[in-house]
């Protein structure tokens, strides 16, 4: 297992949990021109384990299927190292799979059945055929990677107690607080000219706003004016009721602490300075949670054991791994790749929020300034499927 791809590991197998966040509509390019598996499969084996093999035919289709579901890791696709990794978790999830009850197969085929339709709605229906000829893919052939995936996460979700689930919910509380948080942010790079912006300078405009804000001008006419972040400058600088852990750690550890309405100092993020006010929090508690905020938390923890397995377990069923070399440089990865996307205001692209999907089936993916996004989306809340 390499551990620099143990975060994405966890994103691509706790995602299938709940309804992707369609990136998806990045996946209409140029068409993938390998041909989908023949029934005969004579294709050479590319990885061997205890119980089975892989084939090229089949490996391809894995990489066909999770690029249409996670555009975003396609580049890395092309690098020894991460197929590498993908191929032994392709091994992990076929051997888990073929290990699980019948009862977890049963539910796992009908929440994958579940997901892909939610899914599908989700996107215009000449959009989604575009999509699937772009990776010459069928419906089926999401529904038979889905079905893998859940049929696992349902067989480990077994074992998790009740006494699990609130120590999962006691770790992880940020996942359930929300907030309403109006900021303005002055970007460390000028959205004009693309050059970089020393940070005096940008603490200088940080401070001149919120002296405008504490003399009582309007905060929304403020942010729609001074603000820097596209994902909320032309909503009066405004994220309403989003779950506190969407945010990088500062950002979110303000909305978490200061006081109601109370204009904050210029808070330093990787992206700039953030001028807050939170307007309105919920604080979590185990007894007001849903039964599908529970089923959230019962899927982590399942995929906490999975996790455990590919690191533990994983190395000794696999008898061999025979992958073709294609001599691609890792340069431009980063090791933290932690999924699809966070407040921190943060996809690299826009400089925008990070929004974190890490591990909590179905948050919104929020890519503007100030959110933070780790695909390991969290079960249970719908993921935005509009068009970026």
């Amino acid at each position: 297992m390499l551990p620099k791809y143990k975060k994405v590991g966890k994103v691509l197998s706790v995602s299938m949990v709940a309804v992707l966040s369609l990136s998806l509509l990045a996946a209409c390019g140029k068409k993938d021109e390998a041909a989908t598996p023949e029934t005969n499969d004579t294709s050479a084996v590319v990885a061997s384990y205890d119980g089975g093999t892989i084939t090229a035919n089949e490996f391809d289709m894995e990489q066909r299927v999770m690029k249409f579901l996670y555009p975003e890791y396609a580049q890395m696709m092309e690098m020894d190292d991460f197929k590498d990794y993908l191929v032994r978790q392709e091994v992990a999830y076929e051997y888990l799979s073929g290990k699980a009850s019948e009862e977890a197969k049963t539910e796992g085929a009908k929440v994958a059945t579940e997901q892909f339709d939610k899914m599908k709605a989700s996107v215009q229906a000449d959009q989604w055929t575009e999509m699937l000829k772009a990776q010459n893919l069928t419906d089926q052939n999401i529904k038979d990677y889905m079905t893998r995936i859940m049929t696992v996460i349902k067989d480990k979700e077994t074992g998790v107690t009740e006494d699990a689930i609130k120590k999962e919910f006691e770790t992880n509380k940020d996942q359930f607080t929300t907030a309403s948080v109006r900021h303005v942010l002055i970007n460390f790079t000028d959205p004009d000219t693309q050059k970089e912006r020393k940070k005096e300078d940008a603490l200088k405009i940080a401070k001149e706003v919120k002296t405008k804000l504490d003399a009582g001008e309007d905060f929304a006419k403020v942010a729609k004016e001074y603000s820097e972040d596209p994902g909320s400058a032309d909503n009066g600088g405004l994220y309403e009721n989003t779950p506190v852990s969407n945010w990088v750690e500062a950002f979110k550890e303000a909305a978490k602490t200061l006081p109601i309405n109370k204009i904050s100092d210029p808070v330093e993020t990787e992206y700039g300075y953030h001028v807050m006010k939170v307007e309105s929090r919920t604080e979590a508690d185990y007894s007001k949670l849903t039964d599908e905020q529970k089923e959230t938390l019962k899927s982590q923890l399942a995929a906490a054991e999975i996790d455990t397995f590919m690191t533990n377990e994983l190395d000794k069923i696999v008898k061999e791994v025979n992958l073709p070399k294609t001599d691609k440089a890792e340069e431009g990865t980063t090791e933290g790749t932690e999924g699809t996307t966070g407040t921190g205001t943060g996809t690299e692209g826009d400089k925008s929020t990070e929004t974190k999907t890490d591990e909590s089936t179905g948050t919104d993916a929020k890519t503007d300034q100030g959110t933070k996004t780790e695909s390991d989306a969290t079960t249970g809340d719908s993921a935005d499927t509009s068009s970026k």
